[in-house]
């Protein structure tokens, strides 16, 4: 099985959101990506999606958030949503897609990413749950679900707070 990873394209915006939706089985996570798309942060290069032939099977996008401690912020990327069209799940499309976004991240400059995602999956990719560097998440939410990953060395040694995501995020 071949798949390829690159950046998205305008020709892509639809079949992105087809597939998020299939995934997800709702709406939200297409709409919010289209909402994303619209922000002036939006990383066009951190979008990504994963090609069979010339056909999108999954999709992955990373959004800058920032981690805030009274008047203090610290930057950060959200892995947020990552998804494969059902049928093709298992096969280690996401994983790939989680590699080469975390690894154009870094390339790009980007120091940390949090994820909210399963507790048994992300760990495989060096993601710990934010409580071990006391960050905390803006909602309820299983800590062990709730991660991030340093993409620098100690990256997060020195940041402590509360993840504030963009708007979009609570309007879907």
């Amino acid at each position: 099985m071949k798949v390829s990873i690159r950046p998205e394209n305008k020709s892509d915006y639809s079949t992105i959101s087809m597939v998020n939706d299939m995934a997800f089985g709702q709406e939200a996570e297409g709409i919010l990506i289209e909402k994303l798309r619209k922000n002036k942060k939006f990383i066009k290069e951190l979008s990504l999606v994963a090609c069979m032939g010339n056909e999108i099977v999954g999709h992955i996008l990373f959004f800058p958030i920032c981690i805030k401690n009274k008047n203090i912020e610290y930057n950060a990327l959200a892995l947020a949503p990552m998804s494969v069209i059902p049928e093709l799940q298992g096969l280690g499309i996401g994983s790939r897609l989680v590699e080469k976004g975390l690894a154009k991240a870094k390339k790009l400059g980007h120091k940390s990413v949090i994820v909210l995602g399963h507790e048994k999956y992300y760990p495989k990719f060096g993601f710990k749950p934010t409580s071990k560097y006391n960050i905390k998440a803006p909602f309820d939410v299983n800590e062990n679900a709730f991660m991030a990953l340093e993409l620098s060395k100690d990256a997060l040694s020195h940041v402590e707070g509360t993840v504030e995501y963009p708007k979009e995020f609570s309007e879907i």
